[in-house]
C-alpha cells in the first residue's frame, strides 16, 4: 500500500448538527504500517472507508482526552475485536486514558464475557496495551519514529502534538493547541503538517448555537485554538513542503466557506495548501 494520510474528520468539538463533518481523526499509511490518530466520532467507519481493515492497525495514538478526540477508541477497538482482532494492539495517549479503557470494558462486560464463551473469542482486554506518551522519550512503531510534544490547549495539561518519521517521510500532527512558535521548531522540515485552524470572526456563531454553555464556552475556543493567519506563521516558519489544515472551528456554518480558510490563511502563508474534508485521502511520496 502506497503512504498516504486520510483526513477521516475534520470538525473542531464534538457536537453533530446537520452539514457538520465528522470530528477529528487521522489515519496514517507509513512505511507498509497503519496507524489512527484520535478516534472521534465515527473513525471506525472512516477507517474502513479508506479500504482499511481495523484489524490492520498497528498502532493508535490519543492526544488529548477531550470527547472529540476519543469517544469512539472503545466502540472501535471492540468492532475491530469482533471482526477478527489477534494481535496485540498498542495504545498510546495522556494519563487517564488506561481509566477509560477499563471503565469501557466494564460497560461492556456482559456482551464480551458473552462472546467469549459463546463464540470462542480471544480475551479482548489481552489484545490492548495501554502506553502513557512522554515527549521526552521517543517511540519505535515498527521503523517509525514517533515523537511528541505538549502543546498549549488550556486547561488540559496533557495535550500532544506528534511527529512521525521514516527515512524518507515526516508528518506532523498539531493536535489542538493555541498558537505556539514551539510548532515551528517541532514541525521543522516536514513534509505535511497537519494543523487545527480557527477563524475568529466565527467563534460568536458556535457559542450562540451551542446553548447549554456560557461565556466560558467563548473563552475556552479562544485561548486554546489557533487562528488561521497563526497556522499559517508556523507553515511558513517551520518551512513545511504542505500544510494541511483540519479541526475546524466553526465547522458546517454555510457562512463560512474554503475561500475564507485560505484567505486567512494565505496572509502569512503561499505555500502548498490545502483545505481538509472529511475522508480526504493525501498520497505521499
Amino acid at each position: 500500500m502506497a503512504d498516504f494520510i486520510a483526513l477521516l474528520g475534520v470538525k473542531g468539538g464534538p457536537a453533530i448538527r446537520p452539514g457538520s463533518n465528522r470530528p477529528t481523526s487521522t489515519l496514517l499509511s507509513l512505511g507498509g504500517r497503519t496507524i489512527l490518530v484520535d478516534a472521534g466520532l465515527g473513525a471506525a467507519l472512516g477507517v474502513c472507508g479508506q479500504s482499511v481493515a481495523l484489524t490492520d492497525l498497528d498502532a493508535i495514538f490519543v492526544t488529548h482526552l477531550h470527547s472529540d478526540h476519543y469517544l469512539e477508541l472503545g466502540p472501535l477497538i471492540h468492532t475491530a475485536w469482533t471482526a477478527g482482532l489477534r494481535r496485540k494492539l498498542p495504545v498510546f495517549g495522556p494519563p487517564g486514558l488506561d481509566r477509560y479503557w477499563t471503565a469501557f470494558l466494564a460497560s461492556m462486560e456482559y456482551d464480551i464475557r458473552l462472546r467469549i464463551a459463546d463464540e470462542g473469542r480471544i480475551d479482548l482486554a489481552s489484545l490492548v496495551e495501554i502506553h502513557v506518551l512522554d515527549e521526552d522519550e521517543a517511540t519505535d512503531i515498527h521503523g517509525i519514529t514517533v515523537s511528541a510534544m505538549l502543546n498549549v490547549h488550556p486547561p488540559i495539561e496533557q495535550s500532544f502534538a506528534l511527529r512521525f518519521e521514516t527515512d524518507e517521510t515526516v508528518i506532523v500532527l498539531s493536535g489542538d493547541t493555541a498558537y505556539m512558535p514551539e510548532m515551528a521548531v517541532f514541525a521543522q522540515g516536514a513534509d505535511v503538517l497537519v494543523h487545527e485552524a480557527m477563524l475568529i470572526e466565527g467563534v460568536e456563531r458556535v457559542v450562540e448555537m451551542t446553548r447549554n454553555g456560557d461565556d466560558r464556552l467563548r473563552q475556552h475556543i479562544l485561548r486554546s485554538h489557533t487562528a488561521a493567519h497563526d497556522v499559517g506563521r508556523v507553515a511558513k516558519d517551520a518551512a513545511v513542503r504542505r500544510l494541511v489544515l483540519n479541526h475546524f472551528v466553526p465547522d458546517g456554518l454555510p457562512e463560512f466557506t474554503e475561500a475564507d480558510w485560505r484567505e486567512a490563511t494565505r496572509e502569512t502563508y503561499g505555500g502548498d495548501l490545502v483545505i481538509g474534508r472529511d475522508g480526504m485521502r493525501l498520497e505521499l511520496g
